[in-house]
């Protein structure tokens, strides 16, 4: 996990974090554009993420949920100010799955990712307070569609769609298939699974989560050892530890189809 040693100016925080802030060391954890991360570095650590208003709900609500589960980390305040929402949590022990002593052993990596992700879906969700994950899942696949997104690269091997038009009347042909029945981590990579000496930890980034289509989760679990091994020589391995059993090979090239537009 990227962590790069900063001096925070504080008027540029909320005042209910200057304290920690000023009396912490603090990093930039940050990894993606849409939102600035920083890892404080006082009492086992936290982290504060801040991103446009309304947009870290939704992960406030689901980390929330996780941790209820004994699954993630405990939400330590939930803000929005001056136009952008901010979330505490308590640093989840140990380090995420890119870690180089993680992915040195890819097949021990491979079964844990896979039957970890198995439990997760195993769990009753009854109480979950996003019970229809799909519903959003397919809007955001039609705006990405509408706004002129488009990655082809997401489709798997086998699949004669050549344009966006293409892979978009796919999606429309085939998104009835895709259920509303699992317990999602909903963006399920490596850089969000944390492991302490091989053991589970928790999960990190969870906004997308909620009740889904189980092959959302299994297709990233599969895209994201393809992605940081280099090789997508697990990704059999990976559907063989989840379970073939509850694996529909129809609904993963739904699923891709659909990811072109994410």
């Amino acid at each position: 996990m990227k962590r790069v040693k900063i001096l925070p100016d504080l008027m540029q925080y909320p005042a209910a974090f200057r304290g920690i802030l000023q009396s912490s060391t603090v990093y930039d954890s940050s990894c993606s554009p849409e939102a600035r991360v920083i890892f404080i570095d006082r009492d086992g650590g936290c982290f504060l993420k801040s991103a446009a208003a309304g947009s870290l709900a939704a992960e406030a609500t689901m980390t929330s949920y996780f941790y209820q589960k004994g699954l993630g980390a405990a939400v330590l305040s939930y803000l929005t100010e001056d136009g952008r929402d901010w979330l505490l949590t308590a640093r989840v022990p140990g380090e995420d799955c890119t870690h180089a002593a993680y992915l040195d052993d890819p097949a021990r990596l491979c079964d844990l990712l896979a039957t970890r992700l198995r439990a997760l879906h195993e769990l009753d969700a009854a109480d979950c307070p996003v019970q229809n994950r799909t519903s959003a899942y397919l809007e955001a696949v039609d705006e990405g569609y509408r706004t002129g997104r488009c990655d082809l690269s997401y489709l798997l091997d086998g699949q004669q769609l050549s344009s966006a038009d293409e892979a978009w009347r796919y999606v429309q042909e085939h998104c009835g298939l895709l259920r509303a029945d699992t317990l999602l981590h909903g963006d399920y990579c490596l850089p969000n699974i944390m492991l302490d000496n091989w053991r589970f930890s928790g999960f990190i980034d969870v906004g997308n989560g909620g009740v889904g289509d189980r092959h959302i989760d299994l297709f990233w679990g599969a895209w994201t050892l393809c992605f940081n091994l280099k090789t997508d020589a697990y990704r059999t391995r990976f559907f063989d530890a989840y379970g073939r059993d509850k694996i529909e090979p129809q609904l993963l090239r739904v699923v891709a189809a659909a990811e072109v537009f994410g």
